[in-house]
């Protein structure tokens, strides 16, 4: 019999390796994972589509699919065009607000009276408003450099979705075996549609509201700063908090007054808090069963290993490691301990039992 000893080694030692195979692949397995996440969406929408009533009639899954891909591509196309557009502008814009900026702060230590002025240098590095400004736009330009790519995984995802069921039934020695794996599968499916569907109709609420109020204000960017936040929404806990300070340092620097920088950090702190604790939470109930300490070590641990897109899919992958470790005997314990309440769901049958 294998003693708990070496079993716990050899777990410490395969997690190791499945996480320096992450950081190491991440250039080829990351344009995969977007694949999956956008082959994802098609099919989900399909289904939303396929369930719209015209009447007696409903719409075929061709159509459905069709119409879906297109919505995909080109809600792709027309936020790729205006962010693109937006950070060149701000790239072009970016040294004349960091001159300002520093014109801020020696205002500050003249009204101080301060021997040694502060400078921008001293709590940023150097050229850093230009540097960030360069960073987010190398970071569109390898998006868009991936695409192909992202785009050839998901035409293949297409082409055979029709056989993942079949290949994935005979993966299994027995029928009963098969049925318990489907239903595990449905139950992630499920939950993610559950999380992932809220979270776009809030983070959509979240990225228009702010962009109206900086429209109403006048603050430039706008669009750009309404797509920061939508997709920042999908980041737990920071992501709306990032979301707010932008755009008000970005006021601070622009007007020559405060009472902007006021108006836009109050509006868009109140659209944050009114949507992330009052309608999401109402919304999205206890389905996710995490615990808050959880979601914020899976947040620094995706991140760390594949950067903002680990960071939107930290939520879904903790919750699909939670739904499978709760069907193995051996492993219950760490959904246990990953979930909020310690209830996590029954044992899988003949799956559960057997190594």
């Amino acid at each position: 019999m294998r003693s708990p000893l070496l079993t716990a080694t050899l777990s410490v030692l395969l997690i190791c390796m499945i996480g320096w195979l992450l950081v190491v692949g991440r250039s080829l397995i990351l344009p995969f994972v977007i694949a999956l996440i956008v082959w994802y969406m098609i099919n989900s929408l399909a289904h939303v589509f396929a369930h719209i009533p015209l009447g007696r009639w409903r719409l075929p899954r061709l159509v459905s699919f069709s119409l879906a891909l297109l919505t995909i591509f080109f809600a792709s196309t027309v936020v790729l065009d205006i962010v693109t557009v937006n950070l060149t502008q701000l790239a072009l814009d970016a040294p004349t607000y960091q001159r300002r900026l520093e014109e801020l702060f020696n205002q500050a230590s003249t009204q101080l009276h301060l021997n040694d002025p502060i400078e921008l240098k001293d709590l940023l590095p150097d050229s850093i408003v230009p540097r960030m400004v360069t960073a987010g736009a190398s970071l569109v330009t390898t998006l868009a450099g991936s695409a192909s790519l992202v785009f050839i995984y998901v035409l293949f995802l297409v082409l055979e979705q029709s056989t993942f069921d079949r290949k994935f039934e005979r993966l299994f020695p027995s029928p009963e075996r098969a049925e318990a794996a489907f239903a595990m599968r449905a139950e992630i499916n499920r939950s993610i549609m559950h999380y992932f569907s809220i979270k776009t109709a809030v983070s959509v609420a979240t990225g228009v509201l702010t962009s109206l109020v900086l429209i109403a204000i006048g603050l430039p960017y706008a669009a750009l700063f309404g797509f920061i936040a939508f997709l920042l929404n999908y980041i737990p806990t920071i992501g709306s908090l990032i979301g707010v300070i932008f755009p008000s340092l970005l006021a601070v620097v622009y007007y020559d007054t405060l009472g902007p920088f006021i108006a836009i950090a109050t509006g868009l702190g109140l659209i944050q808090f009114t949507i992330g604790n009052l309608v999401e939470p109402r919304l999205m109930g206890s389905n996710l069963n995490l615990s808050g300490l959880v979601i914020m070590l899976s947040l620094a641990f995706w991140g760390a290993i594949w950067g903002v897109v680990g960071m939107v899919l930290c939520v879904p992958l903790t919750v699909m490691i939670v739904i499978v470790c709760a069907r193995f005997e051996g492993s219950r314990p760490i959904a246990i301990l990953l979930s909020q309440t310690g209830e996590v769901g029954g044992l899988s049958g003949k799956t559960g039992t057997t190594g």
